[in-house]
């Protein structure tokens, strides 16, 4: 998966070298959307209904926030719902399940945690289908999956599409890959069920799709080498404090702690960055903190100095009930 470079947040020089390659991505989309449109490509139906969870750019929007708010939700209402994701970052490419103590250089940092922080079965693979029956085999109470990312996996049949945009970023500078951030056109927007915004209103490009907003509430602070110690934002005052984030967009988390009140030098490294000892080395420094997909990739790194902010997503329950009401039937 690209990190998203400055680039492709407006037009320039680069925008133009690369059109023609965009034209390329943009030709090969259209005839995969169209072969599948046709039966000519075959979707795969799952015995339980399939959520998906995606966007249509690429690095980080708030996908794996939506999914845990989305399996709690589930939960709440009375389903067991199961977890799939590709796995991106990890080696695993067959089939495999996700459990709390797997490691993130094999399944992959944000379904690792999903498993611990979701209380869903999660399973990995390259081939979503695949991945889905192999969960529901070993479970079989599972009657819903919930795919992270794979909007554009249309093998995959789903009941339910939810899109998520990052406001602050919104289509960038409007190109497909390589040119811009793009994985689809923006109409894509109008086929889904709903459009999850991070930070702000949707734009008037999907005004006939249900749109709710998602903001991004800090819990606490987690030691990475102490669990059952939690502190809140206050602790790290006068302390020297370096953050970390290899995501997709690590403003957005420099940008939190800014808010918490917590001073900070920043280092942003690419997204999905596997990190080392060497990577976290800052001789004037007190603590380390970092996102809970980092953390996941650097609880073998020794020091009492590391952190990890846990965050929780907040949105409108009526997504709950549409995706319900969608669900409805389909079985």
């Amino acid at each position: 998966m690209p990190s998203y470079p400055a680039a492709w947040m407006r037009l320039s020089w680069r925008t133009w070298l690369l059109a023609p390659l965009s034209g390329l991505f943009l030709a090969g989309v259209t005839v995969r959307r169209l072969l599948y449109a046709a039966d000519i490509l075959r979707k795969e139906r799952l015995p339980v209904p399939v959520i998906v969870v995606g966007n249509i750019s690429v690095g980080g929007t708030g996908k794996t926030p939506l999914v845990l708010w989305l399996a709690a939700q589930l939960r709440k209402a009375g389903f067991r719902p199961g977890i799939i994701s590709r796995g991106y970052g990890g080696a695993a490419r067959a089939p495999r399940a996700v459990f709390g103590n797997s490691d993130a250089r094999q399944c992959g940092d944000e379904p690792l945690l999903l498993a611990r922080r979701s209380g869903c079965a999660v399973w990995v693979g390259t081939d979503r289908p695949a991945a889905a029956r192999a969960l529901i085999h070993a479970n079989p109470e599972c009657n819903v999956i919930i795919s992270d990312d794979g909007l554009q996996h249309y093998r995959l049949a789903r009941d339910v599409e939810i899109a998520v945009l990052d406001a602050a970023r919104g289509h960038g500078n409007g190109w497909l890959l390589p040119a811009g951030p793009l994985r689809e056109l923006p109409y894509r927007l109008r086929e889904v069920n709903a459009v999850v915004v991070r930070g702000a209103p949707a734009t008037a490009a999907v005004a006939a799709v249900p749109q709710y907003g998602m903001t991004l509430e800090a819990r606490h602070f987690c030691n990475l080498h102490d669990a059952g110690r939690h502190v809140a934002a206050g602790h790290f005052t006068g302390q020297r404090v370096h953050a970390v984030a290899g995501i997709g967009n690590p403003r957005q988390f420099f940008d939190l702690l800014t808010r918490l009140g917590v001073t900070h030098t920043p280092h942003a490294f690419p997204d999905h960055h596997a990190y080392t000892a060497a990577d976290l080395e800052y001789s004037d420094c007190d603590a380390i903190v970092m996102t809970e997909k980092d953390a996941v990739k650097c609880e073998r790194i020794p020091g009492e100095r590391l952190w990890a902010l846990q965050v929780d997503a907040h949105i409108d329950e009526s997504l709950a009930q549409l995706v319900l009401e969608r669900m409805k039937g389909k079985r």
